[in-house]
This record gives C-alpha cells, structure tokens and sequence, in this order.
C-alpha cells in the first residue's frame, strides 16, 4: 500500500537573490503533491515572528535551505535568519535537504555579498 501522507516541507533561503529558485523549488513541492511551507511574506524580525517560524518548522516534515550568494539579513546578534532557521532545523533533528549552488564565484555580482566579513558568514 502506498504512503498517503501529504509531507509539509519548509523551504529557507535568502529572500530577493533566490526568489526564482525558491519558486522552482516551491514549483517542484507542489508536483510532487505536497506542502511548500516558508516566511517569504513574515521576516523574522521580532520575538512573535520567531516563535512562528520555529512552530512552522516543527511542524513540517523536511527544511530545505537554498544557499547561493548572500547570507542575508542578521539579527541583534549578528546572526543571518536563514542561519538561524537552519540551527534551530538542525536542533530539533529535522531532515535537512541543502540545495548549496554548484559554483558560487560564478553568481552575478548584483547577487552576491561583497562585504567580506558577511561572505564568511557565508562561507562558514
């Protein structure tokens, strides 16, 4: 007998530099009839935002992050919400499925980091 389950799979990436990828990605959750989940409409920017994302992702089943050129927005900390959804994925031994770009150095430079300190950020 097969699976029925409909799987709800978070998708995580930096927002304006992937939006079509984000989109093929979104694309291809949906022909596989299941459940794309994200905050492209919800930064999370506040304590309340947080606390909803953290719900959405343990709620999925999967978190894909979709990494390319830029680390994208921090918090107070520091620390970019893309990289804060994938520690707190990895905390709570979500299956992580990373989408990493094949060779960074080649993306346009209008989608890139070009402060060197966030491109380690990056990088690590």
């Amino acid at each position: 007998m097969l699976d029925n389950k409909r799987y709800q799979i978070f998708i995580s990436s930096t927002f304006r530099d992937l939006y079509e990828e984000r989109q093929a990605v979104l694309k291809g959750v949906l022909e596989i009839d299941q459940m794309p989940a994200g905050m492209d409409l919800f930064p999370a920017s506040d304590d309340a935002a947080w606390d909803l994302i953290k719900d959405i992702i343990d709620s999925s089943d999967y978190y894909v992050v979709i990494l390319g050129g830029r680390y994208g927005s921090v918090d107070d900390a520091g620390i970019g919400y893309t990289e804060k959804e994938y520690d707190y994925a990895r905390s709570t031994n979500k299956p992580v499925i990373p989408l990493l770009h094949q060779n960074p150095n080649n993306i346009s430079r209008d989608k890139t980091e070009t402060d060197e300190r966030t491109w380690e950020s990056l990088a690590a």
